[in-house]
């Protein structure tokens, strides 16, 4: 193969692809039969399945039990606002994680305390193996699963006061700001990293997704005079949702 030269299996695969982004296999419609793709374009039947292959991983097509393989339903990405931090007695969980104020959401959390693992300990500049609040978020935009979040807070700020759960207690749901505020500790710096991973398989089904297909991870966390008070990872699907910052001109 020269080079430059794609393998069989990619140019099969390429054309298959642009027959869908140009709508001549539009959603829902039956893939060509692995003996059709074999014929059509002379190649061999190893290739015609790597470039099936292919199609599946990049959440193109899917496989549907005893019935073939169909072109899926392009989803149409749902905007994840971001603006930092604004005060709002009003602001819920939701709604500090989506500023978007035309998308309505609801939201379930569960806390429980845990050790910190070498990341967590790293992120929040604690011992591993100190106590932590984890909680964790499943958001749901429009009654559909939208976001994931789990969050860590160090027991050694938060521990036996009136914060320590951050969805039960006099500040339910207020956020990280106010909750600490409550305590005397003055967040005054917030830090964002957007990266992408594969899904885990647990994350793909709660969101309604495809396992081993890309996340989008915004890792975020509350600094206190330098210190992290709070650090806490929001995933989503890569396919169905953009970030979109807002930064103001200073």
């Amino acid at each position: 193969m020269s080079f430059g030269e794609q393998p069989a299996y990619l140019r099969v695969a390429g054309d298959l692809r642009q027959k869908i982004v140009d709508g001549v296999l539009p959603p829902h419609t039956r893939l060509p039969s692995q003996a059709r793709i074999r014929q059509e374009y002379g190649v061999s039947d190893t290739v015609a399945l790597e470039a099936r292959k292919v199609l599946m991983a990049e959440g193109l097509v899917e496989g549907r039990s005893g019935s073939g393989t169909y072109v899926r339903e392009k989803p149409v990405p749902r905007r994840i606002a971001r603006v930092g931090y604004h005060s709002s007695v009003c602001s819920s969980p939701f709604r500090q994680e989506q500023t978007d104020e035309r998308v309505k959401g609801t939201w379930e959390s569960s806390s429980g305390q845990r050790e910190a693992g070498l990341e967590v300990a790293a992120r929040l500049r604690i011992p591993v193996g100190a106590r932590v609040m984890r909680t964790r978020y499943l958001y749901r935009a429009e009654g559909e699963p939208s976001m994931l979040s789990t969050s860590w807070e160090p027991l050694e700020i938060t521990g036996r006061t009136p914060v320590m759960l951050p969805e039960e207690g006099p500040l339910a749901g207020r956020g990280v700001v106010e909750r600490m505020a409550a305590i005397d500790v003055v967040v005054d710096n917030v830090m964002e990293e957007v990266g992408a991973r594969p899904g885990l398989a647990e994350e793909a089904m709660t969101l309604g997704g495809v396992p081993g297909h890309a996340v989008l991870v915004v890792s975020r966390t509350y600094f206190a005079g330098g210190r992290p008070v709070e650090t806490a990872d929001v995933v989503t699907l890569a396919d169905r949702h953009r970030v979109t910052y807002h930064l103001p001109v200073k």
